[in-house]
């Protein structure tokens, strides 16, 4: 996987502000490790070295649910709620390489879903043990990957403690899996939350609180430059945060609030959905410089000029609208007051498991 030289000099720059524009490609590279995974049904002791010889297993893609695949026996331990399907141990193996020419960065994994009790090794190291099989997780390859060189992720699932729960739960990496590489100032996961606490048909307040993790050897002095884009991919609003300097090895957190003229608002019949994408920048100029006196806190729809290097970016998508529940009417949303009708819908897509296709959702 080659990068253009623009990338490769944007991510080991030191970091001293913000120039990459928003059409610029993105600092933190995501990419998708769902194929080509190696699987095999039961243990494998040493299966998480390296070195082990996986020749003999199968190929797939995931997600992945061996569970489903069967076979259906009344002897399975899983019963009647877990709809008499095998349970055991499944183990994963996938080979995944990286740019020699990228060392210094810092890499992660990201898991959606593993059932269950899944153990997790990058090049025989353990990354930790997750119980729970209903919740992404993620763990961090930096120090343990070789640049330039073959890599091995092992993920090992157990479910052979039965019968687990009142439904069909499935088996194995279930889930999407990512590979991120970010610079040593970035979000974490799960570091951005985006809310709308004031809402009404002529204005909307998004709250937009980031994390932003430091872990250079020194102090950091970081701003937010954060877009909000309608649904139309249109910026509507861009503002720069105060700048804070955050502690080597810490984290900080910023809070900021924006004004949306006129928002489109979701609901059932309209799930129109806006976007912020948040560029983490190194310190802004100084307050009697040229450069300051051109760069305003806020713009509308024109173009806004950043300054210095981005280290990290992320974009989400979020619905602008107003929710509440009244002990007397009951459910509101958007002024607007209905009743909640719902099923109980289980994560399991019927033949498909528990690794469902997205269309199964779309047209079921």
């Amino acid at each position: 996987m080659k990068r253009p030289l623009s990338y490769l000099t944007t991510m080991m720059v030191l970091f001293l502000g913000c120039v990459m524009t928003q059409a610029d490609e993105p600092v933190r590279q995501t990419r998708s490790l769902d194929a080509g995974w190696k699987f095999n049904l039961g243990d494998a002791p040493g299966a998480e070295q390296p070195q082990f010889d996986d020749n003999v297993w199968r190929q797939l893609n995931v997600p992945h649910d061996w569970s489903i695949e069967g076979p259906f026996a009344e002897a399975n331990k899983t019963g009647g709620a877990g709809a008499f399907l095998p349970s055991g141990i499944g183990w994963y193996r996938k080979h995944f390489s990286l740019p020699k020419e990228l060392p210094g960065l810092r890499v992660f994994i990201e898991l959606d879903g593993v059932m269950a009790n899944s153990d997790v090794w990058i090049n025989g190291y353990h990354l930790g043990h997750r119980p729970y099989g209903y919740v992404s997780f993620s763990y961090e390859l930096t120090g343990h990957v070789n640049f330039g060189n073959d890599n091995i992720i092992a993920v090992r699932a157990d479910t052979s403690e039965q019968p687990a729960s009142r439904w069909y739960s499935g088996a194995g990496i279930y889930r999407h899996v990512r590979l991120i590489e970010t610079t040593h100032v970035y979000i974490p996961q799960g570091g951005l939350f985006i809310s709308t606490p004031h809402v009404n048909e002529t204005q909307a307040t998004v709250r937009v609180q980031t994390a932003v993790t430091n872990q250079n050897s020194v102090p950091q002095e970081i701003f937010l430059n954060i877009s909000v884009l309608d649904p139309d991919g249109k910026i509507v609003r861009t503002v720069q945060t105060p700048a804070q300097t955050i502690s080597n090895f810490s984290l900080g957190q910023f809070n900021q609030d924006i004004a949306v003229t006129n928002p489109q608002r979701w609901d059932l019949d309209h799930p129109v959905l806006y976007q912020a994408r948040v560029d983490v920048c190194g310190p802004p100029p100084e307050p009697d410089s040229d450069r300051a006196k051109n760069s305003g806190t806020s713009t509308g729809n024109a173009a806004f000029k950043q300054w210095g290097s981005m280290s990290d970016n992320v974009v989400v998508s979020f619905g602008i609208r107003e929710f509440h529940f009244d002990a007397g009417t009951g459910f509101w949303l958007n002024g607007i007051n209905f009743k909640i009708k719902g099923v109980c819908l289980h994560h399991d897509g019927g033949a498909f498991g528990a690794a469902v296709p997205p269309g199964v959702w779309k047209n079921g």
